[in-house]
C-alpha cells in the first residue's frame, strides 16, 4: 500500500483536535492571519485558481472559476460566502470528520475566502443531524470571536466578519445549492431557476459563493504550500486541472470502511484493497460499486474502457477494468459514471442489485421537493414499479417501463435530483439486466434483501 502523507486531515489523530488550542498549536489561522495582513485578494484568488481545487461537493466545478463569476463590487452590495455542510448524499461521510474532527480548519478557510471575495459575512449551513458538527463549529465561531479572528478587525484589518452556524431542516434536497439559499432565508426549500446564477444574485438576493466543506478546508493548505504546489500532488496528468489531496470514503463491504485521505487520483481497486483492507467476506466477490455516493452510476470489475482513439483524454487507460481507472472528475465521467462526493459503496456477490435499486428510488421518493413533475411523479413511479417487481408480480415489460421512465426524467427539471436519480437507475438496469428480468418473473430471491451494512449506506447513515 502506498504511503501518502495526510494534509487536509493532518490533525484528525491529536487529542481534542477539535479545540482552539491544539489546533492553533499545530498551526491553525497562521495562513489566514498571513492572508489578512500581507496578501491582496487578488493573490489568493490566483493561488485557488492555480490549486485546480474541483469541487468537493459532488458536481466537480473549479473554485477559483467559481470565485471569478463574481461581479464587480457595487457600493452598498454584500457578497456572501455560504458553505454547504448538508451532507446528505446516501454513503457520503466525509464533510462530518472534518467539522467534528477540525472545524478550525474549516473556520480558517472561511476567513481566507471571506477575503478574497470581498465578504462580511458566511453562513455555514450544516444538516441538522449533525449535532456534533454544530456543536463544534459554534464553538469554534466562539474562540475565534474571542481572539479577535473574527468581529469588527480581524487580525487587525479593518473589514468586519462573521460566520454563522446555520442548522437545516434535514431535507436532502437543500443540498443543491439554491434550495439551500431559498432555505437559508426561511423560504421553502426547493431549487431555483438559473440564471441568475448565485454568483449573481444569491443569499437574500446578493452576490453569494457556495462551496462545499472539504472545498473550503483546503484553502488554507493551498496557500501554505502555493497553488502549483498543492496541485501537483494529484496523481492525474497537470492537462487535467484536477489537483490536490482529498478525503475518499468507503462502505459497505470492505474490511475497514471510513474516510481516508490520499491524492486526486487513486484507484477504486486501491481504494477498496488498499484503504477499505480488501473485500469483507473473500468467499464473495465483489458485485459493483457505486463510486462517489449514491447519485453516481454503478460501476462493475468486468467493464473495460473503451478509448481506442489516442487523442482521447482516456486513452492511456483502453482496455484496463473501471476500476483500474485513476478516480477524478472527468476521468469517472469518461467510463459513464461520476465522481460525486467520492464516497464508495462497496457491495458483494450477496447483493440484490433490484433490491439495491429498489431502496435508493424509496429515498429519491422520499426527498423529491415536488416542484417538477417529472422528478416528482418520476421518482414514485420508479419506486412503485420496483415494489412490484421485487414482490414477484412484475413483468419482462416492467423492466424496459424503468427505463422508459428514467429517460423522461433526465434533462426535464429544474435541478439535477431527477438525473442523481435516473442515472444509477439507468446503470443498474444496463449492467444487470439479466438479475432484473428474473426478479420480475419470480420475486426476489428468499435472503437476498440487503443487509444491514449496505441497507444503511443506501439511506444515508454513516459508515459503520
Amino acid at each position: 500500500m502506498p504511503t501518502y502523507k495526510n494534509i487536509l486531515s493532518n490533525r484528525y489523530t491529536l487529542s481534542r483536535s477539535w479545540t482552539m488550542e491544539v489546533a492553533e498549536k499545530a498551526g491553525a489561522y497562521q495562513q489566514a492571519r498571513i492572508a489578512l495582513t500581507t496578501l491582496a485578494p487578488e493573490r489568493v484568488k490566483s493561488e485557488v485558481e492555480a490549486a485546480n481545487i474541483r469541487g468537493r461537493g459532488g458536481a466537480g466545478f473549479p473554485a477559483g472559476m467559481k470565485w471569478g463569476f463574481l461581479p464587480p463590487a457595487k457600493e452598498g452590495q454584500d457578497v456572501y460566502l455560504v458553505i454547504n455542510a448538508d451532507e446528505g448524499e446516501p454513503g457520503t461521510f466525509k464533510d462530518r470528520t472534518l467539522m467534528e474532527k477540525d472545524p478550525h480548519r474549516l473556520l480558517e478557510g472561511c476567513i481566507i475566502a471571506m477575503h478574497a471575495i470581498g465578504a462580511h459575512k458566511c453562513f455555514i449551513y450544516v444538516r441538522c443531524e449533525l449535532e456534533l458538527a454544530i456543536a463544534r463549529l459554534e464553538q469554534g465561531v466562539r474562540d475565534c470571536q474571542a481572539r479577535g479572528y473574527l468581529g469588527a478587525r480581524p487580525f487587525g484589518k479593518d473589514w468586519a466578519m462573521d460566520i454563522v452556524i446555520h442548522p437545516g431542516a434535514g431535507a436532502y434536497i437543500c443540498g443543491e445549492e439554491t434550495s439551500l439559499l431559498n432555505s437559508l432565508e426561511g423560504k421553502r426549500g426547493e431549487p431555483r431557476l438559473k440564471p441568475p446564477f448565485p454568483a449573481v444574485k444569491g443569499a437574500f438576493g446578493m452576490p453569494t459563493i457556495v462551496n462545499n466543506v472539504e472545498t473550503i478546508a483546503a484553502v488554507p493548505d493551498v496557500l501554505a504550500m502555493g497553488g502549483a504546489a498543492w496541485s501537483a500532488i494529484s496523481l492525474l496528468p497537470p492537462e487535467m486541472k484536477d489537483g490536490g489531496t482529498r478525503l475518499y470514503g468507503i462502505s459497505g463491504h470492505v474490511k475497514r470502511p471510513g474516510v481516508y485521505e490520499a491524492p486526486v487520483g487513486i484507484t477504486l481497486r486501491e481504494l477498496i484493497d488498499d484503504f477499505g483492507g480488501g473485500m469483507l467476506h473473500p468467499d464473495r466477490p465483489l458485485k459493483g460499486v457505486i463510486p462517489g455516493g449514491s447519485s453516481t452510476p454503478v460501476l462493475r470489475a468486468e467493464d473495460k474502457v473503451h478509448a481506442p482513439d489516442p487523442k482521447s483524454p482516456l486513452h492511456r487507460w483502453h482496455g484496463k477494468s473501471h476500476l483500474d481507472v485513476p478516480m477524478g472528475v472527468d476521468t469517472m465521467r469518461g467510463i459513464g459514471t461520476m465522481l460525486g462526493t467520492c464516497c464508495a459503496i462497496v457491495m458483494d456477490s450477496s447483493v440484490s442489485m433490484v433490491d439495491a435499486a429498489r431502496n435508493l428510488m424509496k429515498f429519491y421518493a422520499h426527498e423529491s421537493c415536488g416542484q417538477c413533475t417529472p422528478c416528482r411523479e418520476g421518482t414514485g413511479w420508479l419506486a412503485n414499479v420496483l415494489d412490484q417487481i421485487c414482490a414477484g408480480r412484475g413483468k419482462a415489460a416492467d423492466v424496459d417501463l424503468l427505463v422508459d421512465i428514467s429517460n423522461n426524467m433526465m434533462g426535464n427539471t429544474i435541478c439535477a435530483l431527477a438525473d442523481g436519480t435516473a442515472m444509477p437507475m439507468l446503470a443498474f438496469v444496463r449492467k444487470f439486466r439479466k438479475e432484473f428480468l428474473e426478479v420480475a418473473e419470480k420475486g426476489l430471491p428468499s435472503g437476498a434483501r440487503l443487509d444491514g451494512a449496505i441497507r444503511a449506506q443506501l439511506v444515508g447513515k454513516e459508515a459503520a
